[in-house]
Parts: C-alpha cells; structure tokens; sequence
C-alpha cells in the first residue's frame, strides 16, 4: 500500500445603470469611513489574490473576547433551503452546513487536500482500493463519540438510491466497509489517484448513525443550531469544546440572508454584518477606499454558465449550439460586467493554470461565423428565450443584456426573461430550455466532470450525456501517467467545449469585504469565504472607540 497523508493534530441601459449604482456606491462608502485615493494592496497567494482598503497584519493573533458574534450577509439563500447536506445548491446552506458539521477531508487555502474527520489513508498501485483512518476523540453535539460506523452511514446517504446532488461524486465508489474501529475501507469501480479530493465535497458531511432529523442536525462542528429561518436568518452558537485547535474564535454566528446587491452592501456599510459576499468588481474599487473596510479577491475557478438543454429543441443539434457561442462577447461582458474581475471564458469548465487545463482555440465573438451554424442548421435565424436573475452569478441580468444585443448580429434574436432570485434553483435552473447558473471551482478536474458533465451527475444542468465522454473521464481519473492524463483531459475538455450544452463566458473572481474587525480573513483556494469556512478560522477585534 502506499501512503499517502497522515494528520497527527441594451448597453445604453447598462451604462445608466452603472452610473446610478456607483454614485449610491460613493455615498454609501463615505459614510463608512473617510475616503481615500485608490489605494489597497494586490498579492498573490497560490493563484488568489487579496485586496485591502486598511492593512491587515498577517501576524495578528486571536483576541479571546466573551459575547462577540460574526454577523454575515450572504447571497445564496432561498426558502426552499434545507440543511440536509444531500440537498445543498448555493452558499448559505453550505456555509451553515460546515459551522454545524464537519467533512471527511478539508481542501486547504492552496487548493491540496488535507484531513478532516479522516485523518490519515493510503492506496494500492491502481488507486481502487483505499483505507482511511479516524480521527479520535471526536465527539458529536448530542455526546456521541465519533465512529467508524457514523462515516459509512454519512457516506451512504448519498449513494444508491439517494437523491443527493452529490450521487455523481460519488458514483465511482463500489463499497464501504468497516475494518476496525479505527479503518475504513473504500472500493472503487475504476481508480482514482485523486480520491481524497473527492472525499472533499462539502455535502459530504458527516452525522451519527442512522440520523435523519434534518430540521435539527447533529454534527461535530465548531457550532450547534439556535435557530434558522430557511431563506432569512440562521443563528449558531459555539459548542462547549471543539476537537480542532486555534478555531472557532467567535461566540456565535448570525447568517443573514441578503440576496439584493445593494441591499448587502449598505448592510455593511451600515454596520448590520461584518462579511458579506459576492461584490461585483465596481462595488469592490469603491469599497476599497474605505479605511474601516477590507475586501478580499480569490481566484478560484468559479465561472458562469448560460446552459442549454440539450434534450430540448433548438438545443439538440450541436449547430445551434455552436451559432449561441460565437454569439457572445466575451470580452465586453468581463469588462462590462466584472469590471476586469474575472477572465475570458472557453466553454470548458477548467480554467487557465489550473492542473490539466487544455489550451483549446477560443471561442470569440464572431457573428458571421454563428450565421455559418446557422445556416448548417438550416435556419435563416434564431429566436431564443434565455432566463436570467441574479441568483445565478452578480450581474446575470446584465450580461443577459449584453449577449442579447452581441447575439442579434449574428441573426440571434435573444428573449430575455427575468427571474426572482427566491426559488430560481427550484423553480427555474434546470428546468428551464436556456438559462443562466453559475458553477463554483473543484478541487479536481474529476470533480468538475462529476458534478455537471457525465451522464449520471446529478446536476449535469445542460443534460448532455455522452458515454464515451464517461469512458474518457474515468480513464482520465485512474491514470498515472500526468502526460496521458492531461492528454485524456484536454480531449475531454474539447468535448465539452465543441459539442457540450454549456456557454462559459466568463471565470468569475470571488469578491468579498468586510469590517477590519474581522483578522485572520485571507483569500478562498475553491469557494469564497474561506471555502465556506469562515465561521471557524477568523476572530473579532474590538470595535475602535
């Protein structure tokens, strides 16, 4: 066996549009603080980037304080949402998920794979047979002690007949079996070399035994539940001990759900949350002026996507498809929407420098060359219907504006329907013909295939299903050989790319900010806000005077 890790421890509007929001932007940031020049620090930290309006010293220590609470205001709630981890879409019930319970593995701030519950494995030579060790001394909110038995049940949940969203990651795995108190065994239809990444999935979370009142999840997170409002608010507390050491800093958690823009920026401004998420790259210049503000950019692999079913007419000939791609500008919408806070998009789900990432022939903004697909559609034009809100990605609907008027050059007329943010996911994103949703980064480019793109992910939102893409992936996955990996993934990527459902035109930056309250806040390696872990890594100062 070979070891592995061990743990000892319309443009015009557009352009109206934009000088209305950032002159209330200009007002809001004055009164948070004296404004500044465009000041702020850019570094990079093993591919993410941190922005400051203030400097935050990296040699700051943990001020033990009685009675503080982090207040965050996110985007990605609804009242559809449920804290059962087989349900989990968009951030807040993740966010929550991870304060309440833990994974098997944690992926660190340079994107490596590094133990949670689990806390030691090693493979055979074909990487299909794997043993994982338990970490000891665990102990569950309700008293429980943590088992072997607690890990096969919570890894079961999703897999056979389950429903969960993360039946695909999990799709390869053929059994789990208990060696000993201490070992778990997991055997794997086809090898893969990157299992413990896998294992990193944040609905893999873990819970007792036979457990299933979701309304009141027992974990071994650094909180327990107070209360929660599905859709408005979530209140979590700090449990009497917690088994990881230099955690957990603050008393409580109060998650606000704050799904308008503007609304959770003069939240903060305000002084009503300390965090916020998803800032779109004007807010984040403006904000940065303000020395009582922080903000924070990681480059994670986030992208978003305008995703075509492919089972449903016009989207079921791949010329159709092809005519939508060279029907968007690209490079206005990164300008025009993200403000420069992102890169051009390919239409493949792996972004460029990151491990195994195919250097295809873009995709540009080329309308004679959508009439082309067009016409080998035998179409003279196209009317489309595409479905956009916010919920998908901060500013979908303008680059739903954008793309429709670049489309209509290329004899694409482009029907933009608005959709509320509350219940997008369930009423609309994958069920929708044409619509718009967003994916966020993967800590392996399996990862990334298993959630969207092979014929049995859960959430392959275009419904493209091909098995020799299937056969390839797999393979991809089991091989050693780095060179015929990345060979077997790029021709992967190109399937994806030249015959897939899914417009990728933009990777997203994650923007943050935040009170200069908040320390030991640093840039995200997969999903913003410390990978949703920000509940348990940073600490409060105490207000100035």
């Amino acid at each position: 066996m070979r070891a592995y890790v061990v743990d000892r421890r319309d443009p015009d509007r557009i352009n109206r549009r934009e000088f209305l929001s950032g002159a209330a932007l200009s007002a809001l940031a004055a009164v948070g603080g004296a404004m500044t020049g465009i000041g702020g620090t850019m570094a990079g930290i093993g591919g993410a980037l941190s922005l400051s309006g203030c400097a935050v010293s990296d040699d700051a220590v943990p001020q033990s304080q009685s009675g503080n609470m982090l207040r965050l205001g996110m985007a990605g709630g609804a009242s559809s949402d449920t804290l059962d981890p087989r349900t989990f879409l968009d951030w807040v019930p993740i966010n929550i998920g991870y304060q309440l319970m833990n994974g098997l593995v944690e992926i660190d701030a340079g994107g490596k794979a590094v133990p949670e519950l689990l806390s030691a494995w090693e493979t055979n030579a074909d990487a299909r047979e794997w043993v994982f060790e338990l970490r000891q001394g665990v102990i569950f909110h309700n008293g429980k002690t943590l088992d072997v038995d607690d890990v096969v049940y919570s890894i079961n949940l999703h897999r056979g007949d389950s429903v969960s969203a993360a039946k695909g990651v999990v799709e390869n795995i053929r059994d789990v079996k208990k060696l000993d108190p201490r070992r778990i065994q997991i055997a794997l239809a086809g090898g893969d070399a990157d299992l413990p990444s896998t294992l990193s999935d944040y609905r893999l979370l873990v819970v007792p035994e036979g457990f299933t009142d979701w309304a009141k999840p027992i974990g071994t997170g650094a909180y327990k539940l107070e209360r929660f409002e599905p859709g408005v608010r979530c209140i979590t507390t700090k449990v009497g001990s917690y088994w990881k050491p230099d955690t957990a800093h603050v008393d409580a958690i109060e998650l606000l759900v704050i799904n308008d823009g503007m609304a959770r920026i003069n939240a903060l401004i305000s002084g009503q949350v300390d965090v916020i998420n998803r800032i779109d790259g004007r807010t984040a210049d403006l904000l940065r002026r303000n020395k009582a503000l922080q903000v924070i950019r990681s480059q994670t692999g986030q992208h978003a996507i305008l995703a075509m079913d492919c089972s449903a007419d016009p989207y079921t000939d791949n010329d159709i498809r092809l005519a939508l791609k060279y029907a968007v500008d690209r490079e206005r919408i990164v300008k025009t929407v993200l403000n420069g806070y992102g890169a051009v998009g390919n239409d493949q789900p792996i972004g460029r420098g990151a491990p195994y990432y195919a250097n295809l022939p873009q995709h540009a903004y080329d309308p004679d060359r959508a009439r082309y697909y067009l016409k080998r559609a035998r179409r003279a034009r196209l009317e489309v219907e595409l479905q956009v809100s916010e919920a998908a990605f901060s500013g979908a609907v303008d680059a739903g504006v954008l793309f429709q008027a670049a489309a209509a050059d290329g004899g694409i007329s482009v029907n933009l329907k608005r959709e509320p943010v509350d219940g997008y996911w369930s009423n609309v994103w994958s069920k929708a013909p044409f619509c718009a949703t967003y994916s966020d980064g993967r800590a392996t480019v399996d990862g990334a295939f298993s959630k969207a793109y092979k014929s049995t992910a859960a959430t392959n939102d275009t419904h493209w299903r091909r098995p020799d893409f299937d056969r390839l992936a797999n393979a991809a996955r089991a091989m050693q050989d780095p060179a015929r990996r990345l060979e077997l993934y790029g021709e992967c990527q190109r399937m994806i790319c030249e015959e897939g459902g899914a417009i990728i035109p933009m990777f997203i930056d994650h923007i943050e900010a935040g009170s200069t309250r908040v320390q030991g806040w640093k840039p995200s390696a997969i999903f913003d806000l410390m990978n949703q872990r920000i509940g348990e890594k940073v600490w409060l100062t105490k207000a100035s005077a």
